[in-house]
């Protein structure tokens, strides 16, 4: 499999732009398909955790897009964005990073299609004119936009988020999520600890009760508690109502995934997470991409309960 140095690529051709940005992505899940008992697949896999947890509310197939771009982007914005908002420059010469960007527009509301395209596909629904019609998303376009380090001008402001910093705050905030995301969450004393070595565990309530219960057990370093609950958490999301023992085993690594995500945009150290893709060996190309999407619609929804 191709590295990621390899890998790099620009759609500098805009009459082939869009076909090529679906066929990249198609064409590095194929790859990563093709090669996932490979060590690289697992790196290559890594790394794209590492640009989803700097662009969190980003679609996987956008920060795609952007590993295979500039995988060292931290933050992009438009041209003018850059411009008019933070009052910064892009350089000379800097070349785009070309992403999905949403076309919302008048819709119909039967097929749901601006009403060009609902006239050429000969959508007869006709109970109230286009002019009525309300706004919605239609479509994805290329956009251009560009990183951080392609600009110059004024510092960008410091943000801050509920998330980041000592893990001693993380932890509040991890157990104050937990009835937002329908999770119940315990943290038991190690003495009273039930399940073993593990360090956490998602379980039903009861019998008659299915809401998720996810039991960590406590410890001094918070910062391993906070992965181990974000990481049940993920299990609650992602799996707890899969009875398949097959699928359960490949969501683990999708919960392993969503934890990496999360933990690095907390500032959390998770250097020593291992993704092993073997688990997906027989996965067509289809279900890779709704495992990224699961994983990056996850840690989403985790990294926004928990930033408030």
């Amino acid at each position: 499999m191709a590295t990621s140095s390899d890998s790099s690529v620009s759609f500098e051709e805009t009459d082939t732009r869009h076909d090529e940005m679906h066929s990249t992505i198609e064409a590095w899940i194929d790859d990563l398909v093709d090669h996932v008992d490979d060590a690289q697949a697992s790196e290559e896999f890594q790394e794209w955790l590492e640009v989803q947890s700097r662009f969190h509310d980003y679609s996987h197939r956008n920060t795609l897009l952007i590993k295979l771009q500039y995988p060292e982007a931290t933050k992009v914005a438009g041209y003018n964005t850059w411009r008019n908002d933070f009052d910064r420059h892009v350089q000379e010469g800097e070349q785009a990073i070309w992403i999905w960007a949403p076309i919302i527009t008048k819709r119909c509301p039967e097929c749901e299609n601006s009403p060009s395209y609902h006239e050429n596909i000969g959508c007869e629904y006709d109970e109230t004119p286009p002019d009525d019609w309300s706004k919605g998303l239609v479509g994805f376009k290329p956009a251009p936009v560009f990183d951080v380090s392609q600009t110059e001008g004024e510092p960008l402001p410091e943000l801050e988020t509920a998330a980041t910093g000592d893990a001693n705050d993380l932890v509040p905030a991890l157990k104050d999520a937990a009835d937002e995301l329908g999770v119940t969450v315990r943290i038991v004393d190690a003495d009273d600890w039930e399940h073993g070595d593990a360090k956490g565990v998602c379980k039903y309530r009861s019998l008659h009760d299915f809401q998720p219960v996810v039991e960590a057990r406590a410890r001094s370093n918070q910062a391993d508690l906070s992965v181990t609950l974000i990481h049940e958490y993920a299990h609650a999301l992602l799996h707890f109502d899969v009875d398949d023992e097959d699928e359960r085993s490949k969501r683990e690594v999708e919960a392993e995934a969503v934890a990496y995500i999360v933990g690095r945009y907390c500032g959390l150290d998770t250097s020593g997470s291992a993704f092993y893709l073997a688990a997906w060996q027989d996965d067509e190309p289809e279900s890779i991409q709704d495992r990224f999407g699961r994983i990056s619609s996850t840690a989403e929804e985790i990294i926004g309960v928990i930033d408030g």
